[in-house]
This record gives structure tokens, sequence and C-alpha cells, in this order.
């Protein structure tokens, strides 16, 4: 069977989007790593390839936390699944998906 990761940079957007009181950020931050963990995902932390590979990206994107999850996804490798259709630009790893 093939490991499904969680990034813990999703963890730190969602950490700092709802400190921000962003709209949808209504989770606390270690809920949802305590709830990926049980569901049976591994943690990828953000190691300094993955930090380092951010400042070689194409400006396809501005968003830092899109760009380090791709960086992540390019590093390791592993497939990254996205709703953002932008992503999908930087590497063939990079799969667009159709949000409901």
């Amino acid at each position: 069977a093939e490991e499904v990761l969680f990034s813990a940079a999703s963890i730190w957007e969602i950490a700092i989007k709802s400190r921000l009181g962003r709209t949808g950020f209504t989770v606390k931050p270690r809920e949802i790593a305590r709830a990926a963990c049980d569901s049976g995902f591994s943690e990828l932390p953000v190691g300094s390839e993955a930090a380092a590979l951010v400042a070689e990206l194409p400006r396809l994107h501005r968003d830092p936390f899109d760009r380090l999850l791709v960086a992540q996804a390019m590093s390791e490798p592993a497939i990254f699944y996205t709703a953002d259709h932008r992503l999908p630009a930087y590497s063939e790893l990079i799969h667009r998906i159709r949000s409901a």
C-alpha cells in the first residue's frame, strides 16, 4: 500500500490563518494533525532540501505555503493532490482534483 502523507507546512498554514481569523479556519491545528495521524496518514516534516528548493521554483504562484508544498512533493518525490489549478504547472507530480 502507498503511504499517504500530510505536510507539517499545511498545519503551519492552518495555524497562521486560524490565528488571523480567516474564514474556514476554525479547527485547531493540533486537532487536524492528530486526526490525520489517527486516520493513518504520516507527517512529512519540512526539511532543508524542500525549503531551499522554494527559491528555485518559477514564479508561477505567489502563495508561500503552496510553493513549499510543491517543493516538498518535488524533493521527496511524492504525488501531491490539490484543487488549485495553477500548481500542476510546476511538476508532473502535482495532480489537480476537482473540489465539490
